[in-house]
């Protein structure tokens, strides 16, 4: 450990785009360690990274790549695998695992921390297993001390157990199960997982080997995980098992109704087939760190999302996400944004003047013959309907009633986010962004859907061509309202017209 007045080592972080990887960066640089990321796309990485955070060029298949990415490094994480890759993931596995390892080694390094996955080896591992143990055992080899983390599933929003635990729960209200579904696992919590991720830097273990099985308190299965997410999204759902249903059966089915590719489902498939549970309960004696349970590991993933999806600004986001739009809007976690911009030629405050007069008496804009019709059937189905008007009808505050909406979030001159109050199979939000730009101000809307179940998915593909045609009209009719509105000149304090 570093003296108090002296800065902490340096450690090696690859993985940093991935899931864990993109989680433990922030942790480490609270913690006021140095961090430098290796990454294949710096340019991806370097707008995302905490201040003094170095991001270098490298690849784990690229030997020279890795020499001035270890230089003065004390420690170095290893969140490195080729699960999705079409060639031999295995071959790449290795033959990464060694380079990694004998330039740590040339470089003085004294440790790796490699996040490996659950099971025992007599049972007969899947190839994605075997390859996360030899990963393993070709870092040991080459003399640098490696505390291995042996995890099982991994609970997280975004995480790809979870996203596909997700997306068969929300999309199937009836499901053939095979028996995968049954085997027992022993899931662990995202943050329990980064908790043992930074420990594992100050653990004592001298110049010892460790690998270290983590998981938290419960045994379960795929099958209760899934009755578990739907308990809390207050969904119906009935499973079917069934006794025989191939891998590759298994991923094909996946890959309709799941966002996962089929290859990399059927990998995950395969490595279900034995049970991922912990059997040596060395990490209760090693680490402070005692795991949640199942159903708040859960909780916490979706409370997770709602924070970050608050937090988030789209048009960071859109731009971020390229090309990777779908028919009906592009898919975020498990939400669904249909987003549009226009350039007004307007003063930023003049813009958000109009954004801000919206509802009421002043209307949404355009069409607001539809707008009364939704609130209409809004009032057939016990909801709101569009009859609650605005508590005044030039500025809103936080918590006010918009119609049918509720201000969730307001940053004067840049932001207001709407929270639907209607009846509706899920939850839905309506939000604008300003920007100023040279030549006026560009204006985003983006309407935001995370769907319940089948039925939401349903409906927001039923009303999504109404919403290009309704959505569209209202940036114009606000970006029209804020250009014809008469910007009048400054007054003095006496009254006198300035200039």
């Amino acid at each position: 450990m570093p003296a108090a007045d002296q800065p902490k080592p340096m450690i090696l972080l690859t993985g940093a785009t991935g899931y864990v990887g993109g989680r433990l960066l922030p942790l480490l640089v609270g913690a006021d360690w140095r961090v430098r990321c290796l990454t294949k796309q710096p340019e991806r990485l370097a707008s995302r990274v905490p201040p003094g955070v170095e991001v270098v060029r490298g690849d784990v298949l690229d030997s020279a790549s890795l020499t001035p990415a270890m230089h003065g490094v004390e420690a170095a994480y290893y969140l490195v695998h080729s699960m999705g890759a079409t060639g031999d993931f295995e071959a790449q596995d290795r033959i990464g695992a060694d380079q990694f390892a004998a330039a740590a080694r040339a470089a003085g390094v004294r440790r790796i921390i490699y996040l490996g996955g659950l099971g025992e080896e007599d049972a007969g591992l899947s190839a994605h297993l075997r390859s996360r143990h030899e990963v393993g055992e070709r870092l040991r080899a080459h003399g640098v001390p490696v505390v291995e983390l042996r995890a099982s599933i991994i609970i997280g929003s975004g995480s790809l157990s979870f996203e596909m635990i997700r997306a068969l729960v929300e999309r199937l209200p009836v499901m053939v199960t095979p028996r995968w579904v049954r085997v027992k696992a022993q899931p662990i919590a995202i943050g329990d997982v980064l908790q043992y991720m930074c420990g594992a830097l100050t653990l004592e273990t001298g110049d010892l080997n460790l690998t270290i099985e983590i998981g938290g308190p419960e045994q379960v299965s795929y099958g209760e995980l899934m009755r578990e997410y739907a308990r809390q999204r207050g969904l119906r759902r009935w499973m079917i098992p069934v006794p025989l249903l191939t891998p590759r059966l298994s991923s094909l089915w996946l890959g309709l109704v799941t966002p996962l590719y089929a290859r990399v489902g059927r990998k995950l498939i395969d490595s279900l087939r034995h049970p991922t549970v912990v059997r040596n309960d060395n990490a209760m004696n090693l680490f402070p760190v005692r795991p949640v349970g199942v159903a708040d590991a859960i909780a916490s993933a979706l409370r997770n999302e709602d924070s970050v999806f608050a937090q988030t600004r789209w048009s960071d986001a859109l731009s971020a996400a390229g090309e990777s739009r779908l028919w009906g809007g592009a898919r975020f976690g498990n939400r669904l944004v249909d987003s549009r911009s226009t350039l007004v030629a307007s003063p930023l405050s003049v813009v958000f003047d109009a954004v801000e007069r919206i509802g009421g008496k002043s209307g949404w804009y355009y069409a607001n013959w539809l707008w009364a019709l939704r609130g209409w059937f809004d009032l057939l189905a016990g909801g709101v309907g569009m009859r609650r008007g605005r508590r005044d009808p030039q500025r809103v505050l936080v918590g006010d009633a918009l119609d049918c909406w509720r201000v969730e979030c307001i940053e004067p001159g840049q932001r207001l986010r709407l929270a639907a109050e209607m009846k509706l199979p899920g939850r839905a939000w309506l939000e604008f962004e300003l920007q100023s730009r040279d030549d006026g101000t560009e204006l985003r809307q983006t309407a935001t859907f995370d769907p319940l179940g089948l039925m939401g998915l349903a409906y927001w593909y039923a009303v999504w061509p109404l919403h290009q045609f309704v959505f569209e009209g209202m940036l114009r009719g606000i970006a029209r309202a804020a250009e014809n509105t008469i910007i009048r000149p400054e007054v003095h304090e006496h009254g006198h017209h300035a200039g």
